[in-house]
């Protein structure tokens, strides 16, 4: 009986990558569990897919001087102790780190431990967690060829990705968004904790956009405009079916997180692609972002560059020119490394 614990959170992009690894790893392994925060978005992604959960403490880096940074070692000991505790009781074969400030503990526990752990890095640019982690780890997998050649045991495997697979564009399937299916479909999302600075420019564009397209917003938890109501416009905080979405959108506004990038090329969706600006973030999404743009896959509007009349103009663009992005990731095509990961994790424990 094989036993696997998966570790990674503080936004989505730690977590749903899990998603994408379970039909595959069911296969390998009898038992799935999952080490999270107690509050963090995860929790409920992980338990809507039916996998036992278990939450330790654990704390951020903010990244400016600040006296929360003070707590931090005590969190990370705390959470260290406590993923101890789980990993007695669970006695994994193999962990599988998807990186973030929630498995920093767990990596560092099954070290103490004796537990071989494999590590997967989604950005081009390796994030703090992994850095640490990647001293503790049997392998780091990635996204990016490139990464792999910034870490002693880097190997390039690719991203998991869902599998969302084939719905036709029915006219029932526009109607779940409340809208008719006679103009194309713009999906907006930034990222599992919303992005303010794309959701106010929106909402403002809204009246010029919906004159030519109809838009779904995924705007992130508690960022709900209920003053806005415009036909052709549907708003939702989170969207766990987003494959309909996905299914049913022309064009895509999105933020430049490596998970969701990967997802939507895969499917051949053109993006235009708001980076998070380095200052706000390490400056991940600005290095992914750059990546994919020279390769031809995405438009790119920078933060700082980000109005009504920039959006407008970028999304009319973009629009224009679909047809040459399709080409372009039909050229490039973007694979799913998901069986992959899930021999690796299997020979791992296996050795």
């Amino acid at each position: 009986m094989a036993t696997i614990i998966l570790t990674g959170g503080g936004t989505a992009g730690h977590c749903t990558p899990h998603l994408a690894l379970l039909p595959y790893i069911k296969n390998d392994f009898d038992k799935i569990y999952y080490i999270g925060s107690k509050n963090g978005i995860e929790k409920n992604i992980i338990e809507s897919a039916g996998i036992p959960y278990f939450a330790i403490p654990c704390g951020k880096l903010v990244r400016k001087f600040t006296s929360k940074n003070l707590s931090l070692p005590f969190k990370v000991i705390s959470g260290i102790i406590t993923a101890e505790k789980i990993i007695n009781e669970l006695k994994p074969d193999v962990i599988f780190s998807k990186g973030g400030y929630v498995a920093l503990p767990v990596v560092i526990a099954a070290k103490n431990k004796g537990i071989p752990v494999i590590a997967h890095e989604s950005d081009y640019s390796v994030g703090l967690a992994n850095k640490i982690s990647s001293k503790r780890c049997k392998k780091v997998l990635t996204a990016f060829p490139e990464t792999a050649k910034q870490l002693k045991n880097g190997q390039y495997v690719g991203s998991p990705i869902r599998k969302c697979g084939t719905i036709t564009r029915t006219i029932n399937l526009y109607k779940q968004f409340n809208l008719d299916g006679k103009k194309p479909v713009i999906l907006v999302t930034g990222g599992s904790q919303g992005a303010t600075n794309i959701n106010s420019v929106l909402v403002k564009s809204l009246p010029r956009l919906l004159a030519k397209f109809d838009v779904i917003h995924i705007c992130g938890a508690g960022n709900l405009r209920k003053d806005v109501n415009y036909k052709g416009y549907y708003q939702v905080e989170y969207l766990n079916e987003i494959h309909k979405a996905f299914a049913i959108a022309d064009l895509c506004i999105t933020r430049a997180g490596a998970n969701t990038l990967f997802e939507l090329l895969s499917l051949k969706i053109p993006c235009l692609v708001v980076p998070l600006p380095k200052g706000v973030s390490r400056g991940d999404q600005v290095v992914n972002a750059e990546y994919f743009q020279k390769k031809g896959l995405i438009s790119v509007l920078p933060q700082s560059a980000l109005t009504v009349e920039s959006l407008v103009y970028s999304i009319e663009s973009l629009f224009r020119n679909r047809e040459m992005l399709k080409e372009n990731l039909s050229n490039n095509p973007i694979s799913d490394a998901s069986r992959q990961i899930s021999r690796i994790l299997a020979d791992c424990y296996k050795q």
